[in-house]
């Protein structure tokens, strides 16, 4: 047998001794994909929690709750969190300027959003028009009054902005830096310690109100009544 019979036969043997090789020991693509996979399939709790910590959060918690939870009376809902009160259970809606300048077209301009996330309590009431005036001043009358309509998003505008479907959306997380009204009424509770949505329909999210504060900066507005 020549050398190049050799030659021949000693590079088959490597390529089969490289391809018994692939489908024993994972290649360092392999390895990258799966890191990759495990980060995507860190659950929403996780990922929320790894946000808040990062910014400077302790004193929160998650807590899961039954599938008719919003099929239930507000004092068995205070009951299923622990909440101190019926008053402590607050709730986030997506708010659109329906009259905003065809060139306001996303949450760009803090002080001039397209949309706002709004942060009120169960027991009260939104006052659109509180909103309206609140984000109007914002400005210092360079845009007139006529120009702000607030009205809650269509939900499909709501889960596209937040990446959070109906009863599940939380200001922590947004896909969208949507800006936050925070209600001063929930700042004014005893004690400082509120629940919300916590990313998912069946999971709730308890936060100290300064920590709340400090991660999310929201507007502090007088924008609900009982």
């Amino acid at each position: 047998m020549d050398l190049t019979d050799l030659e021949r036969r000693q590079i088959h043997i490597l390529q089969r001794i490289r391809a018994l090789e692939k489908t024993v020991l994972p290649s360092s693509t392999d390895k990258q994909i799966d890191t990759h996979d495990n980060e995507e399939c860190e659950n929403n709790e996780q990922r929320l929690g790894k946000l808040l910590r990062v910014g400077g959060a302790t004193s929160f918690q998650f807590k899961k709750v039954p599938h008719d939870y919003y099929d239930r009376p507000l004092q068995l809902r205070r009951d299923l969190l622990a909440a101190h009160s019926i008053r402590h259970l607050c709730k986030t809606m997506v708010m659109v300027n329906t009259l905003a300048d065809k060139s306001i077209k996303d949450c760009s301009d803090r002080n001039n959003s397209k949309y706002y996330a709004i942060v009120i309590q169960y027991t009260a009431r939104l006052n659109a028009e509180k909103v309206r005036n609140f984000v109007h001043s914002l400005n210092n009358g360079k845009i007139p009054k006529k120009k702000f309509n607030m009205r809650l998003a269509p939900e499909e505008d709501a889960f596209v902005l937040s990446g959070y479907e109906h009863n599940a959306i939380t200001p922590i997380g947004m896909k969208t830096n949507i800006p936050v009204i925070l209600s001063d009424a929930i700042v004014k509770l005893k004690p400082d310690y509120f629940w919300i949505g916590g990313g998912e329909v069946d999971v709730k999210l308890g936060i100290r109100t300064q920590e709340f504060i400090n991660f999310v900066k929201p507007f502090i507005v007088d924008c609900s009544e009982d």
